[in-house]
């Protein structure tokens, strides 16, 4: 959930009405892929389109294989919800793949907004119908970054909540699954061991939270600290399933953030920028996330201080957010492939050119790879609906 902003009803009055003559303009077929977002310019040589010929029932071994396709989960205005934003996936024990987000009312970042998930059983060829994870009332439910113990297969659900008219008073939870996504616990209440009086604003993830070698879980979070007013990420962690701690803290005018534990075991953590500089921040941490080296920008990488995802797989460092460095224009969805733990950038495909925003990649037990995002036909309001894409590595480095 980005972070909100006070004092503007009237401006997410009519943002409202935008995204609602965007989601219609767009159409609501759920059979009609055609409106999948694009913007005024034409396709790059390197855009995609769905590769309907490919064979989706089984994937070659040969990396080579040149595959994409997509379709829609979520769509605004459909199943109960006028918005849906702030996607979040995550494989299961079982080879499904569950999408998570926040189902809205408004595109407002407080109020009435559920948690709500679906879930595929056939690789993110299709999903099912929406199912609500936690309906907070009138209030917020939100920031979901859910992560897989490999040991039992339970399911963590780190999330966030506040009260409709403080967004300020942010609360942290934990639900769990045993059942692979199919029943929820009630929310196990953490706000006391990950938070600091001073933290006024608190997010956890969103995307995705991982599980290290040795067991423990991390999670990416961002808070506001009242006194000197900066933006920092930060993570927790928990080395039983049960209590929580708070690890490292990153430098000012970092914020949303996603961590990767690489293949020498150390951690990487790619963070939004809310500094001039529209570069993504970087860190790393060689004790586990308890703490971490100097906060410094990768040039690589532009960011118009957006959430960007990141994903360690076996072929090697996945990210990708909307390349732009523009704050008002979240476009051009990027997909880039690190062969050395991110200290440079070997291949990378523009998956989406138009209107795109928050992301969060998934390592799809077929073999292939997808990312679960935000699309709209407006590159500042980019909000009409959440789409899963997959690919090869083929496609990727084609």
């Amino acid at each position: 959930m980005s972070k909100p902003t006070l004092n503007r009803a009237a401006l997410l009055f009519w943002l409202t009405l935008l995204v609602v003559a965007a989601v219609a303009c767009a159409g609501g077929d759920d059979d009609d892929n055609d409106d999948a977002v694009a913007d005024d310019d034409a396709l790059d040589d390197d855009s995609v389109t769905d590769d309907d010929s490919a064979d989706d029932d089984a994937l070659d071994d040969d990396d080579e294989e040149i595959f994409f396709a997509e379709a829609d989960v979520f769509i605004g205005g459909q199943e109960g919800y006028r918005v849906y934003r702030i996607p979040a996936i995550i494989e299961t024990a079982a080879g499904a793949l569950l999408a998570f987000c926040e189902g809205r009312q408004s595109i407002s970042d407080t109020g009435d907004i559920d948690l709500v998930m679906k879930r595929s059983d056939d690789h993110g060829q299709t999903w099912s119908a929406l199912r609500v994870i936690v309906d907070n009332g009138g209030d917020t439910a939100g920031n979901p970054a859910p992560v897989v113990d490999r040991v039992t297969g339970d399911i963590l659900l780190p999330f966030c909540t506040n009260p409709a008219r403080d967004q300020y008073d942010r609360r942290v939870f934990v639900a769990r699954s045993a059942d692979d996504g199919e029943t929820w616990s009630a929310p196990v209440e953490i706000t006391d061991a990950v938070g600091r009086p001073e933290w006024i604003w608190y997010a956890t993830g969103p995307g995705r939270s991982i599980q290290l070698a040795s067991g423990r879980f991390v999670v990416p979070c961002d808070h506001r600290n009242s006194v000197t007013g900066e933006a920092h990420s930060h993570v927790i962690y928990c080395d039983d399933g049960e209590t929580w701690r708070i690890g490292g803290v990153l430098a000012p005018d970092t914020d949303e953030s996603q961590v990767a534990q690489l293949d020498d075991g150390s951690l990487l953590i790619n963070m939004r920028d809310l500094s001039a500089t529209h570069r993504r921040w970087i860190a790393r941490s060689y004790d586990e996330g308890e703490t971490w080296t100097e906060s410094v920008h990768d040039d690589a990488l532009p960011d118009p201080s957006c959430m960007g995802s990141l994903l360690q797989t076996p072929a090697g460092l996945l990210f990708a957010n909307p390349a732009s460095t523009n704050n008002l224009l979240r476009r051009r969805l990027t997909v880039r492939l690190s062969l050395d733990g991110g200290d440079a950038w070997a291949f990378s495909k523009v998956l989406h050119d138009g209107g795109a925003a928050y992301s969060a990649l998934a390592s799809i037990p077929d073999g292939r790879l997808g990312l679960l995002y935000e699309a709209g036909p407006l590159p500042f309001l980019p909000y009409a609906r959440i789409v899963f894409a997959r690919f090869s590595l083929g496609w990727l480095k084609d």
